[in-house]
């Protein structure tokens, strides 16, 4: 993977940043400790003037790159959105099996995350816990419609769709297919965060990935 992938930048538009953080080494320690800040104390504690003490500069440099905290919120969960969707692509590329496609794309939906060793930058095992925890702030809220106009969800979308034509592909008549796979990536997080912190609400074993066994039960036994 990193032989094919090792020029690989994610693309995010520049309608949520002021300046490009990928651009210069400021930039990319705003990420990095962003993530790392936002996972440990939460998004409503997280402040610039925190992120600048960590980082050793001003909050004047970090409303360089961007003018709040929430759209560096959109920021992150765009770069998320768009790193899973390259890698849907590289899992399911060349399989001819459609059964074969949805079953990978479920497990990526589904599966514990790793680090991935392409984005030195970016702690994609702590971006991840804040998606779960946090991401339902950057499209619950009143700016929402505006945001979606902007291109905020765009990434999230195209995820969703791609594999929805997946489910097409195996029953043209399924009728719910975007429905289902928003319900198993938000499902799958919460599901996550619950065997984490309220376990008598999911159902764990030692013994296999129970959460990405029952949702690929669920889509499966769904579009039969």
């Amino acid at each position: 993977m990193e032989s094919l992938t090792s020029n690989l930048s994610i693309q995010i538009s520049d309608r949520f940043f002021v300046k490009n953080p990928d651009s210069s080494e400021i930039g990319q320690r705003i990420i990095e400790w962003s993530i790392i800040l936002i996972e440990e104390i939460g998004f409503e504690a997280f402040t610039f003037k925190k992120l600048a003490i960590q980082i050793g500069t001003t909050e004047a440099t970090i409303y360089r790159y961007f003018e709040s905290k929430h759209r560096l919120l959109l920021y992150l969960t765009c770069w998320y959105w768009s790193w899973m969707e390259y890698r849907l692509l590289f899992a399911i590329t060349n399989v001819e099996s459609a059964e074969e496609r949805l079953n990978r794309s479920i497990g990526l939906l589904t599966e514990v995350i790793e680090e991935d060793s392409n984005f030195s930058y970016v702690n994609e095992v702590k971006l991840n816990n804040i998606v779960i925890a946090e991401a339902s702030k950057s499209y619950l809220n009143k700016d929402v419609d505006k945001e979606n106009k902007e291109g905020a969800y765009l990434n999230y979308k195209k995820l969703v769709q791609r594999i929805s034509e997946i489910i097409l592909e195996i029953n043209p008549n399924y009728k719910y297919p975007h429905m289902l796979v928003s319900t198993v990536i938000e499902g799958a997080h919460l599901q996550r965060y619950f065997a984490e912190h309220l376990p008598g609400l999911t159902d764990t074993n030692s013994k296999e990935d129970s959460v990405a066994k029952f949702f690929k039960q669920m889509v499966f036994k769904s579009i039969e």
